[in-house]
């Protein structure tokens, strides 16, 4: 069984929209700010916000594999991420394909506007994954379970090939996203992530807690300083 999500009611900021480019806010320049504000409007009209997920039981825990009916994530993420998880949610978002065929029509006659417009498809599909991280917690928390922390395939640790586990699981097909042979997701503003949720996780984990870029990562100073 699985949920489809296709409500959404956000509205996209400046900030999200640099944060989408790899830009600080806080060190933008005003006509940065402008071609922000300026490609809203339009970001908006070309996105189709839709996403899918799933709630499987878990049937087995060992070292790095954490087990299901119908497979298996194995990786040192999954040791360190997984570990006391009796259920693992697992979903699937997009923003669809139109945001994505736009940037590349305007990358050669209006490079700026592209970018701009790239950095709100970022910033929309991590809208969409938040909604639905949102609906996962509201239901955890209903039945008094923790979450752990949220894992994507191709993070460090957990192989990007573990990807068609997703797909064996969710019919990426219903929200209009296909995998390559690559494991890449198309369309390219699409995300996949799993939560695992039980009564004995340690919810105070994070991403970042398991990179080995920790250390000398910029945008985990600009957090710690905000």
């Amino acid at each position: 069984m699985y949920e489809l999500v296709t409500t959404f009611d956000f509205k996209l900021t400046a900030e999200e929209v640099l944060k989408g480019q790899g830009i600080n806010p806080e060190k933008a320049s005003p006509k940065l700010y402008e071609n922000a504000r300026n490609i809203i409007e339009e970001a908006h009209s070309l996105i189709n916000p839709a996403a899918i997920y799933s709630i499987i039981e878990v049937t087995g825990f060992e070292q790095q594999t954490i087990s299901f009916k119908g497979g298996s994530f194995e990786g040192p993420l999954v040791n360190k991420a997984m570990a006391g998880a009796e259920q693992l949610n697992i979903a699937l978002c997009t923003i669809g394909a139109d945001l994505e065929q736009r940037v590349q029509e305007l990358m050669n006659e209006d490079p700026i506007t592209a970018v701009a417009l790239d950095g709100a498809g970022i910033a929309a599909v991590t809208r969409v994954s938040k909604t639905v991280e949102d609906l996962i917690s509201k239901k955890a928390c209903e039945l008094d379970l923790a979450l752990g922390m949220r894992a994507q395939p191709g993070q460090e640790g957990w192989p990007i090939e573990q990807q068609r586990l997703v797909f064996s699981v969710l019919p990426g097909d219903k929200i209009g996203i296909r995998l390559t042979e690559s494991c890449l997701m198309i369309p390219r503003k699409s995300v996949s992530f799993v939560i695992p949720r039980g009564k004995d996780l340690d919810s105070s984990v994070l991403p970042c807690d398991f990179c080995s870029k920790r250390n000398r990562c910029d945008w985990k100073k600009q957090k710690q300083s905000s």
